[in-house]
């Protein structure tokens, strides 16, 4: 019999509980200065939430190699000497990741949920994170945990937070969602974005933009069948009056926070609609998913 999958809401809160009893390893970003900072996905997007108030080259495993030779002669001069690699499985990519960061004269450090991994097994320094049963590409407990040892936040108070705002009535009957978020979280946007591709794929319209953003021109189209969520800001220009939703936040909400709340959101969502994800999961796991590497 298959085990049922749950939805992205129920997989925060999971997050959240193991998280309350679990605290995750401190991670000190100050022995750091100025590194690369390496990712791919929500790995990538977690590294600019660490360093959002740090300097940092950041890199994907896209440009990856480009930027060594672009800064070999700023590596070679010693002005950059640390490479930090984030991998919540520690396979894939971030084994040659680490490989050419090596080859490049840079000191490694992995954070990864997967200590006994291959890219675990080469790098110079491993942080290693806890993390919950979740269904494949969710990936909530294993950053979360990440931001929760930079950020220090309290888990069950983020709970509560999220477990006690009223959602509109008509919430289920959208055919469009966009976030609206305060420009100092702008990094939780693309995180929100590959749940878009994930969850739903071409069948609903999820988008997020930083107020910032928000004022390009993203919304010139309005449409009634469109909710404009906005979490710790105002909204009085974006979407259809009667079609915005403002939530309130704590004055001191930070990263963990702002991914908390808007996944379950975006869990509340999943749950509303089509199973897409739980239909074609299996499919992708075990055929053309793996077949891209």
């Amino acid at each position: 019999m298959k085990k049922e999958l749950v939805t992205l809401n129920e997989s925060v809160l999971r997050a959240l509980d193991f998280f309350s009893e679990n605290k995750p390893p401190q991670l000190n970003l100050e022995e750091y200065p100025l590194p690369f900072v390496v990712g791919s996905g929500n790995a990538y997007n977690t590294g600019t939430i660490l360093f959002s108030n740090r300097a940092a080259v950041f890199a994907n495993e896209s440009n990856f190699r480009n930027l060594l030779k672009s800064f070999k002669e700023v590596i070679s001069s010693g002005f950059i000497k640390h490479a930090i690699i984030i991998s919540a499985s520690g396979e894939k990519d971030s084994v040659w990741e680490i490989e050419e960061a090596k080859k490049a004269g840079l000191s490694t450090l992995l954070l990864t949920c997967s200590a006994a991994s291959s890219a675990a097994k080469i790098a110079d320094k491993v942080i290693s994170y806890r993390k919950v049963a979740e269904p494949y590409t969710y990936n909530v407990s294993t950053y979360l945990g990440m931001i929760l040892s930079s950020t220090k936040e309290d888990p069950q108070k983020i709970k509560d937070v999220i477990l006690n705002f009223t959602f509109p009535d008509n919430f289920n009957s959208y055919e469009s969602y966009a976030f609206v978020l305060p420009d100092g979280f702008l990094n939780i946007c693309p995180m929100l974005d590959i749940k878009k591709s994930e969850l739903f794929g071409p069948h609903l319209s999820l988008r997020a933009f930083s107020e910032g953003y928000a004022r390009h021109a993203k919304f010139v189209v309005p449409s009634e069948k469109e909710l404009v969520i906005s979490a710790g800001c105002k909204n009085e220009y974006f979407g259809l009056p009667q079609h915005r939703w403002e939530i309130s936040l704590p004055a001191e909400a930070s990263f963990a926070l702002m991914l908390s709340l808007t996944y379950f959101i975006v869990g509340k969502i999943q749950e509303s609609k089509k199973p897409y994800f739980m239909e074609n999961i299996e499919n992708y796991c075990s055929d053309y998913g793996p077949k891209a590497y």
